[in-house]
């Protein structure tokens, strides 16, 4: 019986075969062509996807920078979250600084600074957050031990 199934499954793929009419099932170069523009067309749709993709990125980038470019004479020196929605920020216009009120909808300004307060410099020690979680660290460790 055993031999019986092994017969079977050899001789029954060679009738289906044979009566097929098609060319690329019964020649083996056939199928390697076929097989090949396949994987040109996914290559190459996979080529178009990534072309696309970086002509965004540089066309985000190119408006992104556009943008950017009209604010010269301004600078964000700090701020002051009042709650949700509002805050309170230093800008520097120039040499002017300028506290100003930030909420939805409305900006007021609150004082015009009569002498500019410097921004710290980046190597006092104290103006980073890495370096303020490590001093933090340092501390926890020294009560620790």
């Amino acid at each position: 019986m055993h031999r019986l199934y092994k017969l079977l499954f050899i001789l029954l793929p060679v009738p289906l075969a044979a009566e097929t009419s098609s060319p690329a099932l019964i020649s083996g170069n056939a199928i390697r062509t076929d097989l090949g523009s396949q994987m040109v067309q996914v290559l190459g749709g996979l080529g178009i996807v990534l072309a696309m993709v970086m002509l965004l990125a540089w066309v985000a980038k190119r408006f992104t920078h556009s943008r950017m470019a009209g604010t010269q004479g301004l600078r964000l020196l700090g701020g002051i979250s009042l709650g949700s929605k509002e805050r309170i920020v230093l800008v520097q216009v120039g040499d002017t600084q300028l506290l100003v009120g930030v909420a939805p909808g409305r900006l007021q300004t609150l004082h015009v600074l009569d002498e500019p307060i410097q921004p710290r410099e980046a190597d006092s020690g104290n103006s980073g957050f890495g370096q303020k979680l490590a001093q933090l660290i340092n501390q926890e460790k020294g009560k620790t031990e």
